[in-house]
């Protein structure tokens, strides 16, 4: 399965995996020596909870260096003011008289409940292209769906979503 990442995704998920390789790495390493010569290992669960720390930071560098090397780079391409790959758009809910702010994202970095919707989601799909003052039906399923008009559409950065983690 091909991932569309952002050459910002990648980099961020680069910066993360030389932090760990570099930084973590050493720490948790060092953990498992310090545990280790407490003695009997079979009774000793600091030295286990090192251990499991440790190869659950080597699993996380595998898994990014997989999500990198199976990614497909897609452009940050909309025109400024329009909805596109990370942009923050206030929308007004019709139905509900109510405002919110979702995170239109790549698949990867998509989380409902942070409000992060994938390009490819219903939302993101059916704000894509459009701008502040437009109405659109966000079509939920085959014979639903819901109005919703864009109230503003921005970029938005890294502690906008508190990216720190794919």
């Amino acid at each position: 399965m091909r991932h569309e990442l952002t050459e910002h995704d990648i980099r961020k998920m680069e910066e993360e995996i030389e932090h760990r390789k570099v930084v973590v790495r050493q720490e948790l390493l060092a953990q498992v020596k310090t545990a280790r010569a407490h003695g009997d290992l079979s009774e000793n669960f600091e030295y286990h909870a090192a251990k499991k720390e440790k190869n659950i930071n080597e699993s996380r560098i595998r898994y990014l260096e997989r999500m990198i090397r199976n990614s497909v780079i897609v452009k940050e391409e909309e025109e400024e003011g329009t909805v596109g790959i990370n942009t923050a758009v206030e929308l007004y809910f019709e139905e509900d008289g109510e405002t919110d702010t979702f995170y239109v994202v790549t698949t990867v970095l998509a989380d409902p409940m942070m409000n992060r919707v994938s390009i490819e989601s219903p939302i993101g799909s059916s704000l894509k292209g459009h701008r502040t003052g437009d109405r659109v039906k966000i079509q939920a399923g085959p014979e639903s769906g819901y109005y919703v008009r864009i109230e503003s559409v921005r970029p938005f950065s890294d502690e906008d979503l508190a990216i720190n983690r794919f």
